[in-house]
């Protein structure tokens, strides 16, 4: 599964966590008292977001900065990105819902204060929250993300608060660059434009990043990969990031659809293409842990990485709630504690298994990478229907072994329990989002999908139906391997293309 090491030939690679499958191979290097904050962090660990949740609060509504891949809305429940929320919370409402999701998801493990707006740049509202939930929900880890205008100031106070977990988002460390994606910002009283406002929040970033590191306070950055903007400054990013102190860095995709009113959607920004995005995380995991699992939540986002469960908790049904939280506590420590002893099993029973021996006369040493999708529910196995399926998890499969490489977004092609709806163009949308993978993995396919994704020279596979991810994708290759199919050279293949 993702929460295994993959062997012997990783570590001789230098493959890190997000980059090969394994949080362990990630964070190894880190001192046990930080691994023991993040074993079950789902936005820092990549093998605990098949297994632990999450959720956010939106009591942040104000912003202290204008970036031109963000709009923010109030009352939208049919996107999914960061900025939208469906409603605003005082913090006694928020403390409240947070105490009906932590029992009735008892998997949840971190609340994060991440919007609609800024937290910091809200933070009576932010500090209230944090501060009745220490006293009232100990069992809870607190996080909050930030545009880092703020962060100096409010350093102090975060170290108060039973807060280990900070992210930070920068997307740049050149004021000429960052004046292409910040318009302005609000800085002591006043809207400060252009160069001299982007100079002012590299500045107050880079400061705060020091500072929360200097506590031992875990920070991970977040980047948004602009095409011909930031895309190929974000590897310096990388570099200064780290030798701060950050140790995860999470590079994701601008979203820039028109239709959600964004400056850069208006004005015809592209997104990044998956193997664009996979080139630039490559570039940069040479000096930085890269994530790869992100799933860009919304501000009020509740449930697994990929699920949002918010509706479940609105203010209405949580006042019908009857929660017992001591209790609750209790209920939760039992199970958190066994899924970590699951996974340490899970652990000591594979290494040497999941990687491909490099040295078998029968592997050719040009053997080449192959990609593979799997459609999965969660828990770490093949287990979705693909035309149920809302994204893929993209893995990669080489003689060094199996790694997670990012996850892609569709839209669900099949309605219902047994039939498909007249939805050509959201299988279109499916196989394109396929794009550059050889093999999809799920539990079940239609007759249609499966014609269309051969037509496609994607591979459907249902053979390993409720097997782990990483053992499944490490069989498939092996077949791969013995049929004959991926014996060409990477220049072999570019000849052909």
């Amino acid at each position: 599964m993702e929460l295994e090491v993959i062997g012997q030939a990783n570590e001789a690679s230098g493959c890190s966590s997000s980059g090969c499958g394994s949080t362990d191979d990630q964070l190894s290097h880190l001192p046990q008292q930080i691994l023991d904050k993040v074993q079950n962090h789902p936005c820092y660990s990549e093998e605990a977001h098949h297994y632990f949740a999450r959720m956010h609060v939106a009591v942040a509504p104000a912003c202290n900065i204008q970036c031109h891949y963000c709009n923010r809305k109030y009352d939208c429940s049919n996107e999914s990105r960061p900025g939208v929320v469906s409603e605003v919370l005082t913090p006694d409402q928020a403390v409240k819902k947070v105490k009906a999701v932590a029992a009735n998801i008892p998997q949840m493990t971190v609340l994060g204060i991440a919007g609609p707006g800024d937290p910091l740049a809200n933070p009576e509202r932010t500090f209230d929250t944090f501060r009745m939930l220490s006293e009232q929900a100990p069992d809870i880890k607190l996080c909050v993300s930030t545009n880092g205008l703020s962060l100096p100031e409010s350093v102090e106070e975060l170290s108060k608060h039973n807060i280990d977990h900070v992210t930070i988002t920068i997307n740049c460390v050149d004021p000429e660059i960052g004046a292409k994606i910040y318009p302005w910002i609000y800085w002591n009283n006043r809207r400060i434009r252009g160069v001299k406002g982007a100079k002012i929040l590299i500045e107050q970033q880079q400061k705060g990043l020091q500072m929360l590191t200097d506590r031992g306070i875990l920070v991970k950055v977040n980047s948004v990969m602009i095409p011909g903007v930031n895309d190929q400054h974000l590897k310096e990013v990388s570099r200064i990031v780290k030798a701060k102190g950050a140790f995860l860095h999470n590079v994701m995709p601008l979203i820039a659809e028109a239709e959600h009113g964004t400056f850069y959607g208006i004005m015809g920004q592209r997104s990044p293409e998956p193997e664009e995005l996979q080139k630039l995380q490559e570039d940069c995991s040479g000096d930085m842990n890269m994530m790869r699992h992100c799933r860009q939540c919304r501000a009020d986002a509740v449930g697994l990485l990929g699920e949002d469960r918010g509706e479940e908790f609105t203010l209405d049904k949580i006042e019908e709630m009857d929660i017992d939280y001591e209790a609750a506590m209790v209920k939760r420590a039992i199970i958190h504690d066994g899924i970590l002893e699951e996974l340490n099993e899970k652990h000591q029973q594979k290494s040497s298994s999941m990687s491909v021996p490099s040295n078998d006369p029968l592997i050719p040493a040009n053997t080449r990478p192959v990609l593979m999708a799997v459609a999965t529910a969660g828990g770490g196995i093949i287990n979705q229907h693909f035309g149920h399926a809302t994204e893929f998890l993209v893995y990669e499969a080489s003689p060094k072994g199996v790694r997670f490489i990012s996850h892609r977004k569709v839209d669900q092609y099949c309605i219902g329990n047994d039939t498909c709806g007249e939805k050509e163009s959201a299988l279109d949308g499916s196989i394109r989002a396929l794009k550059n993978c050889e093999v999809v993995l799920c539990s079940k396919i239609g007759f249609e999908p499966w014609g269309m994704l051969e037509e496609a020279g994607i591979q459907p596979n249902g053979e390993h139906a409720m097997e782990a991810i990483e053992e499944a994708v490490l069989a498939v290759y092996q077949e791969l391997i013995e049929t004959g199919k991926i014996h060409e050279s990477n220049a072999e293949l570019k000849a052909q293309a």
